[in-house]
């Protein structure tokens, strides 16, 4: 049997983790962060285990200069804040250099500085010559470590750079080392090294220069994770990366894929004990401070990391969980999910059951069955496993829904000069308790639109028999059409998320009419709220009063 967690001979030695999603991760189109943002990063950065975070270039904006401020005495952690910035420029002294004053003044412990190492950034872009790059790098890293700094450096385009002139590129690591760095990282700048080329390069550079390495790889050719592996492996003691792989252009190596490949696949251990199992909470920390959704089909992070949805996969997993995962996801927080659809099987449907907590006395069949047919008519119950949850609910013996709607019709007006307005009206039918009998409820509503007054009119008939339906909101609300080529006879899609104590459930509807699907996929929301959601217990207990005085007068 293959040993799935190896500990590799010769290789235990820790890696550092140096995060730059402060920094190179906001060079990602469309992510900004604010400073109290950056802030609450790096505290969650720090308390995760993360031994190096760059925060920032000082004097490059206001934002990154408010940071420093407020940074400066705190503690983040294990974190070691980093201040980053560039070389001197060609042909001024450090001392002179405004931007070498900035990383000074920001009082970090530890400053990270780039220099070039291809010789055509060198003479193309600084258009400067090659010993006064040289002399740039060497005399801006002795003059920070006089002022009491620890140095990183960051060889940008370094593995191009070899390529072109590997004599060249080394030289400038040494005169990063002769300056004092502790650190000289290897950049992949373009991104697109492959990893047989960064394992060959790293291992002829330890060979050569006495100067602990570090990589920093972009994602351009898709391959800033292998690089980054390929690099440990070649001997690189520090890994830099942003966390979910933000970045500019195709985004960094990602650190959420990184870190669990390190400890879990290589044997290196990067964070202090049991903090593994906090990764996905950080992405997803991560993601909503930096106000860009999670990707659902991030390795080991993502929402359908262990995801399962076919048939065959799903009967393999309830007998062996290793048949279909390559590590436990409780090692990453994460956690096993199956998934409902028309490519589903028995197992799919009973996992699905235990993992709502429902019994299926089996139902499954028949559920399973309704699947497949609705499916084939539109729905969708990958995303609603709410309404999933209600087809097991009432396949059971005995079943009686919260509420039915009995009839419903809506208007849509624009009187001239005005913004349009709908009124809806619905009359629900609510099961009694003990002696009464069925309770029929009519109400009106109004909204800027048909689903709106109906769900306000819905509210309304149901207000008196359930008021814990004040706590359920309605938060999200995505239309689909399908079978575009029929136009506006399309039928349509309609996924609805509701929320009550913080936490979310969605269901589904479809029907050639937009207000029919929404109705059912609202219903549905409303129901499972008050019936099987979270802190339902209120519906719950009137319903099992419902369905006991039922049963009772069935056997009597």
């Amino acid at each position: 049997m293959i040993d799935l967690n190896p500990t590799l001979p010769g290789v235990a030695t820790p890696v550092e983790i140096y995060d730059t999603t402060l920094r190179d991760g906001t060079q990602r189109e469309g992510l900004s962060l604010s400073a109290d943002d950056k802030l609450r990063i790096a505290e969650r950065l720090g308390a995760f285990g993360i031994h190096y975070i760059e925060a920032g270039w000082p004097g490059s904006n206001p934002k990154d200069a408010e940071f420093f401020a407020r940074a400066r005495g705190r503690r983040f952690g294990d974190a070691t804040i980093v201040a980053f910035g560039s070389t001197a420029r060609p042909g001024i002294a450090p001392e002179d250099d405004l931007q070498i004053r900035a990383l000074l003044d920001a009082e970090t412990e530890i400053v990270t500085v780039f220099g070039k190492s291809w010789v055509r950034h060198v003479e193309e872009v600084l258009r400067t010559t090659r010993d006064e790059n040289l002399r740039m790098i060497e005399h801006t890293v002795a003059f920070l470590v006089r002022q009491g700094r620890r140095v990183f450096y960051d060889a940008e385009h370094f593995f191009d750079g070899f390529g072109d002139d590997a004599e060249y590129a080394l030289a400038t690591l040494r005169a990063a080392r002769d300056g004092g760095a502790e650190v000289a990282a290897l950049c992949d700048t373009n991104g697109g090294s492959m990893p047989w080329e960064i394992d060959a390069i790293v291992r002829r550079v330890t060979a050569r220069v006495d100067l602990p390495l570090g990589v920093h790889a972009h994602d351009d050719g898709g391959c800033a994770v292998a690089n980054s592996l390929a690099a440990v492996r070649a001997g690189v003691t520090q890994v830099q990366g942003t966390i979910n792989g933000y970045g500019e252009r195709c985004g960094n190596a990602s650190l959420t894929t990184i870190i669990p490949n390190l400890e879990l696949k290589l044997g290196r251990r990067c964070l202090r004990e049991g903090k593994l199992a906090e990764l996905t909470a950080v992405s997803r920390f991560v993601a909503a401070v930096a106000n860009l959704p999670p990707d659902p089909h991030a390795p080991y992070v993502g929402r359908s990391a262990f995801a399962h949805k076919g048939g065959v996969h799903v009967a393999a997993m309830r007998r062996d969980p290793v048949s279909y995962q390559h590590v436990a996801p409780e090692l990453v927080g994460n956690e096993m999910r199956v998934v409902v659809s028309e490519l589903s099987g028995k197992g799919n449907v009973l996992s699905k059951a235990e993992e709502l907590g429902l019994r299926t006395e089996g139902v499954e069949a028949r559920v399973l069955e309704t699947i497949k047919e609705r499916e084939a008519r539109g729905y969708s119950y990958e995303a609603a496993e709410a309404s999933v949850a209600l087809l097991l609910e009432r396949q059971q013996p005995g079943h009686v829904p919260a509420f039915v709607v009995l009839d419903y019709r809506t208007g849509v007006a624009r009187p001239r000069g005005t913004a349009p307005w709908s009124e809806a009206t619905v009359k629900v039918a609510v099961p009694g308790v003990g002696d009464a009998g069925e309770d029929v409820r009519v109400a009106a509503g109004e909204g800027s639109g048909p689903v709106a007054a109906l769900d306000g009119a819905l509210r309304e008939a149901l207000r008196g028999a359930y008021p814990e339906l004040e706590g359920i909101r309605l938060v999200d609300y995505k239309v689909r059409i399908l079978d575009g080529h029929d136009g506006t006879d399309a039928t349509t899609r309609v996924l609805l998320e509701c929320e009550r104590d913080g936490q979310r459930w969605s269901t589904v509807g479809a029907s050639k009419n937009i207000v029919e699907a929404s109705l059912e996929a609202l219903v549905d929301g409303y129901e499972y709220g008050l019936r099987v959601g979270p802190g339902s217990a209120a519906g719950a207990q009137r319903a099992a009063e419902v369905d006991a005085t039922l049963r009772e007068g069935t056997h009597g």
